[in-house]
């Protein structure tokens, strides 16, 4: 029979339990906080960043291809977009379709925003995606033919104004809005304004860029049909609409910032040739 262990005083106790947990040693705090992974995105941006601010990349040069930053990085080609994007918000790269990626001139004086800039525009979207996508079949099922009409009438204004811009954005915005209203649910409609809230910066800078009259043509068809599929109480065909309507925007912006520079472009442009890239692979 084994013999049992002779018990252990209070005192040798407490002495392990701090050895193993020392910060939540009563008689010791320790002032730490939570700490959060910074996203893969904003590592990225981070990086080239520092590359930018020390003169690696001076101001005009064009930077590496899309997909040598991806390989030398060790990340995705989403990710560096996304990362890109982010420089671009921040005044430190300028896009130029067709062109490429240049690092802007900063004005003199001006301190560049740093720190942890929120989801990327891929994740949002994948994000809106799921969410939206309940919202819509969920509308379907709740709404009156109130919101229905309210839905269609949404469309048409939305029709009414693609050459005007603000007025657009604001028609694109009052359909999702709407479409939350659908569902009788407040606390959906709450999270649709967060995510719309989250989209408008971004949007507004990459529309800039990517936006076509046609595009705005495909947006308000994907809006009609999903209207019409609220309107014939169809939950599984507004969910797919939804689906379809975000997948497609995610890849007109991926196909934007896809555009491969022409070399005849970058000779008449002036732009310098980039020296190997100089990067570490990021944390995941």
């Amino acid at each position: 029979m084994r013999r049992a262990s002779p018990p252990v005083p209070s005192r040798q106790r407490t002495t392990r339990g701090a050895r193993q947990n020392p910060i939540a040693h009563p008689e010791h705090p320790v002032p730490l906080q939570a700490v959060e992974p910074r996203r893969l995105y904003r590592q990225i941006a981070d990086q080239l960043a520092q590359l930018i601010a020390s003169g690696e990349f001076p101001a005009g040069t064009r930077l590496p291809a899309e997909r040598e930053l991806a390989v030398s990085l060790g990340v995705s080609r989403t990710s560096v977009r996304e990362a890109i994007i982010s420089l671009e918000m921040s005044g430190l790269v300028e896009v130029r379709v067709g062109t490429g990626i240049f690092v802007a001139k900063p004005p003199e004086g001006e301190n560049r925003p740093g720190g942890d800039a929120g989801p990327g525009p891929f994740e949002l979207l994948a994000a809106r995606k799921l969410i939206e996508g309940e919202i819509a079949a969920l509308a379907a099922k709740a709404a009156t033919p109130a919101d229905a009409a309210a839905l269609q009438q949404s469309v048409e204004r939305l029709e009414a104004s693609v050459n005007d811009f603000a007025a657009r954005e604001a028609e694109d915005r009052d359909f999702h809005m709407r479409l939350a209203k659908a569902t009788g649910n407040g606390s959906l409609e709450l999270v649709v304004e967060g995510l719309w809230n989250q989209r408008a910066e971004l949007w507004g800078r990459l529309q800039q860029h990517f936006h076509t009259p046609e595009l705005t043509e495909r947006t308000v068809r994907d809006h009609a049909a999903i209207a019409a599929a609220v309107a014939a109480r169809n939950p599984e065909a507004a969910r797919a609409a939804m689906h379809r309507h975000l997948a497609r925007v995610a890849r007109e912006f991926q196909r934007g910032v896809d555009n491969a520079p022409a070399r005849s472009e970058r000779a008449k442009r002036g732009a310098r040739v980039p020296s190997p890239v100089r990067v570490q692979k990021v944390a995941r």
